[in-house]
This record gives C-alpha cells, sequence and structure tokens, in this order.
C-alpha cells in the first residue's frame, strides 16, 4: 500500500498546485463573518510571491493531465485494499470515533495511556478512509467543473455549478490540512516510523520494548 501511498502524494502536491493556478482567474472565496472578510484566499501577495499571476492555461494543462493520473492511482488503490482485505484495517469500527477522542488527548499529551491499536488506530482509520471518499468527491466536482454542460447530471448533483466550485475547493483546503497534520506526526514519531513508511519494515528494539511491557 506504501506504493500507492508515495505515488499519490506528488500527484496530489502538483493537482493542489496546478488548482491554484487556475482559481487566481476568479478567486472569489473568503473567510467573511457579519460583513466583515478576515481572509481572503488568498492575498496577493501571495500570488507575487510563488509566481502564481496569469498561469491559467499552465494550470490547466497541468491539472487535466495529472487527474488522469490521480484517477488511476486512486481505483488501484481502492481495488487493491478490496481484494486483498486491507479495508479491514481501514474502515472505522463501531468504537472508532471513541478511540479516536483518546487517540487525541494522548497525542496532545493530555492522556497517558495509549488507547488499543492494531494496523491503524482508531484516528488513522477514520482520516485515512476519509480521504479516499474525498478523492471519490473531488473526482465527481472537478468532473462537474471540468465538463458542466457534458457532465450536466454530476453538475446538478453537486448542486450546480457554483456549488460545485466551492466542494472542490473545500475539499482541497482538508487535503492541506491533512498533509501538514500527517507531517507533523511522522516528524514527531521519529525516525524508525518514517522509516517502516519508506521500507515496510520497522526496527525494534527488544531490550526496551521488553522492560516496557514489563511496567506495563
Amino acid at each position: 500500500m506504501r506504493w500507492f501511498h508515495w505515488v499519490n502524494f506528488p500527484i496530489l502536491a502538483i493537482m493542489i498546485w496546478s488548482g491554484i493556478l487556475i482559481y487566481w482567474a476568479s478567486d472569489t472565496y473568503s473567510i467573511t463573518l457579519f460583513g466583515h472578510t478576515y481572509f481572503k484566499f488568498f492575498p496577493q501577495w501571495f500570488y507575487k510571491e510563488f509566481n502564481i499571476v496569469h498561469r491559467l492555461s499552465e494550470g490547466m494543462a497541468f491539472h487535466f493531465l495529472f487527474m488522469w493520473f490521480f484517477t488511476i492511482n486512486g481505483v488501484l488503490y481502492v481495488l487493491y485494499t478490496w481484494i486483498s482485505g486491507e479495508w479491514r484495517e481501514l474502515v472505522p469500527k463501531r468504537n472508532s470515533f471513541k478511540e479516536a477522542w483518546l487517540v487525541l488527548l494522548h497525542d496532545l499529551h493530555i492522556r497517558r495511556g495509549l488507547p488499543p491499536q492494531n494496523k491503524y488506530n482508531a484516528a488513522q482509520r477514520i482520516a485515512y478512509s476519509a480521504i479516499i471518499v474525498m478523492g471519490f468527491g473531488s473526482l465527481i466536482t472537478g468532473l462537474a467543473i471540468y465538463k458542466p454542460v457534458q457532465f450536466y447530471y454530476l453538475t446538478w448533483l453537486c448542486g450546480g455549478y457554483h456549488l460545485a466550485r466551492i466542494w472542490h475547493f473545500v475539499l482541497t483546503v482538508g487535503y492541506v490540512l491533512f498533509f501538514m497534520i500527517h507531517i507533523i506526526q511522522v516528524i514527531l514519531a521519529g525516525w524508525n516510523n518514517f522509516r517502516s513508511v519508506i521500507t515496510g519494515f520497522e526496527v525494534v528494539d527488544e531490550k526496551s520494548k521488553k522492560q516496557k511491557d514489563e511496567k506495563n
């Protein structure tokens, strides 16, 4: 599964980058409350700093090309998890949301005891399953924006072109937040955990593990 993970990372990064190039041509979204705008997506300095201005056609070319790679990789990932039975480790259980709260408290160093976990803990089950659903949502809303006439039924399903564009943007923000949290967790988990993500195996210190088990 880690191959799909590493293939998807650069693809999604390029999709987000090219999506911002497209968004520049109609940057209408902001966080506004009671008529006061607190944050606009995105400030002019952001566009200038990252050389995003007047690159709409370039963004569309990259976005629509890598859309196919994103879709193919996603379909293969879902097929693999289904055929291999890995989905049993990913789909949230009945008590996953309760345990996810305990995982959060543990990560924030508020709760000492680590909730029970197998290959993935409850928070990871929810997050990784949500990413799959988000990927499907990005594909549907993306097609609705890309060809609103040809895929009129998808546009209608999304609530119209403008609402489809909003959903697509919100999902993109969700990916960015997921990336940030994911990277922070990997850093906090340490080198051994990062190595296991790359190689597929983890080096276990038997002496430390035995001492930890004795304390528990």
